[in-house]
């Protein structure tokens, strides 16, 4: 393979083999989920503290995208649809809502467009940015909500400027994050989320005949695991914590394409162990100890990426009101949450792949301009949930899975907390009294690591959502 060459300053310290940061109690830490999520990336740049490395590219490169973001205006119109996420649920919803005759404004987080999953950028992303460009969707690239403070009006953060946001109707396309879970060894360097070693390969880690082991639930574990090896990563491992007899059973459930896509993965990856009924158990320098059908086997490694499938993120309609079940974002046929005027597209409203997120984002930008859905994307849509509802069942975590941590283990990787503190503090008083005594869950990822690791792990699901939403400068709260 052809070298490459660190486009983040992220993979670049990784390629040089240093941390981002040092933790609080003196630990090197490196990129976990390589997306903006974690926050084990932030290091001082250029001597603006805590900046996201994984976001920011090296000084030779800029972001990629086809076309440059819109002015930053002060407030769009409060006729307008406002579109937050431009991952695929949020790139439909807004070429469709522009194409119907809406002014839209489509918002994200990330420098460039394309979500998680069309990172890169990627081809299958550019007939979706040409189709806003024509539309002259207005686009705010690299801009964080960070609150909302009066219903019809968020409040976002870009490059340290405020940016009052107004809206008539608003999208909420907001994506999902990887769920991990603690074990002894996850806070190395070279132990990322699955999904955060993709995005680092993707950013130009040389990844190309590093040793890798792919661990935890999902699909999304053979969607890396086959990107690594096609860019010339020897994949050791392919762990899945699911039963033989679970997968079977969901692999028999699948349609022609499904089965298709999944031979296509599996002449990529031939040659490569895949191990069912495994999940990492310890990781050390140079290595990874995983637990197959209740025997150790160690791996010697480079890295190591675990993720025990994904959480949707729900937050921000969490604070908008909308009402949630299941950890996901209740909707109607139309998309439209319990909030009038708020539709929710994607991942938010449950975990269902890119067919889903893009059929959602398409009824939700079609009901924004006052169309009603077809009883065929109604089937159709339906048919997806069913099949993410299956999804659910195979990659739902083994009990095994709680006596992962040991008593000394960092569960909060923020404020380097341990799994016997945070246990001893909740049974006092749950979530809140583990935050008030032991500061799990208010650094800089606000519970968006610890909190579903601690659900699983103790069945205790953090409680209250205040703003801000993201670490922010004191002026957007002001």
């Amino acid at each position: 393979m052809p070298p490459t060459t660190p486009k983040t300053i992220a993979a670049a310290l990784m390629a040089a083999g240093q941390s981002c940061r040092t933790s609080v109690t003196g630990e090197p830490r490196g990129p976990l989920c390589g997306m903006g999520i974690c926050f084990e990336c932030r290091a001082t740049v250029h001597g603006v503290p805590h900046q996201r490395t994984c976001q920011l590219a090296l000084p030779q490169h800029s972001p990629q995208s086809p076309h440059p973001p819109s002015p930053i205006p002060h407030s769009p119109s409060p006729h307008s649809l406002l579109v937050v996420g431009a991952g695929p649920a949020g790139l439909s919803a807004a070429a469709t809502a522009a194409e119907a005759g809406l002014a839209v404004t489509l918002l994200d987080d990330n420098p460039a467009l394309g979500g998680q999953i069309w990172r890169g950028p990627m081809p299958e992303a550019e007939p979706w940015l040409e189709r806003l460009h024509s539309a002259g969707v207005q686009i705010l690239s690299a801009t964080r909500i960070v609150d909302a403070p009066a219903s019809g009006h968020l409040r976002a953060e870009r490059a340290g400027q405020v940016l009052d946001l107004e809206y008539r109707q608003l999208v909420l396309a907001t994506g999902a994050r990887e769920r991990f879970l603690p074990f002894p060894g996850w806070t190395l360097p070279h132990v990322l989320g699955a999904g955060g070693l993709q995005a680092m390969a993707k950013a130009g880690l040389p990844i190309a005949g590093k040793r890798v082991v792919i661990a935890g639930t999902g699909p999304l574990l053979i969607a890396v695991a086959a990107y690594l090896r096609q860019h010339g990563a020897q994949v050791l491992a392919l762990a899945e914590q699911a039963s033989p007899a679970a997968l079977a059973r969901f692999t028999a459930q699948l349609r022609l394409s499904k089965i298709a896509e999944g031979l296509r993965f599996a002449r990529i990856l031939r040659g490569v162990p895949v191990y069912p009924g495994a999940w990492p158990v310890e990781a050390q320098p140079g290595g990874v100890r995983l637990s197959v059908r209740g025997r150790i086997r160690e791996f010697a490694c480079d890295y190591i990426g675990s993720g025990f499938h994904l959480v949707p993120n729900t937050e921000l309609a969490q604070m908008l009101g909308c009402a949630t079940q299941n950890g996901s974002v209740l909707t109607n046929d139309q998309q439209q949450t319990t909030v009038p005027g708020v539709f929710c597209a994607g991942e938010p409203t449950g975990i269902g792949g890119l067919e889903r997120a893009l059929l959602e984002g398409a009824i939700a930008g079609a009901a924004a301009a006052g169309r009603q859905p077809t009883p065929a994307q109604i089937a159709e849509r339906d048919r997806l949930r069913r099949f993410a509802h299956r999804l659910d069942r195979v990659t739902a975590l083994r009990p095994e899975l709680r006596s992962l941590p040991r008593p000394d283990t960092f569960v909060c990787r923020c404020e380097d907390v341990s799994f016997e503190r945070i246990r001893e503090a909740a049974a006092l008083g749950g979530w809140r009294a583990a935050k008030l005594l032991t500061r799990c869950g208010m650094g800089p990822c606000q519970a968006r690591v610890c909190g579903p690791a601690l659900e699983f792990l103790l069945a205790t699901p953090p409680d209250g959502l205040r703003p801000p939403l993201f670490p922010t400068p004191l002026s957007a709260l002001c």
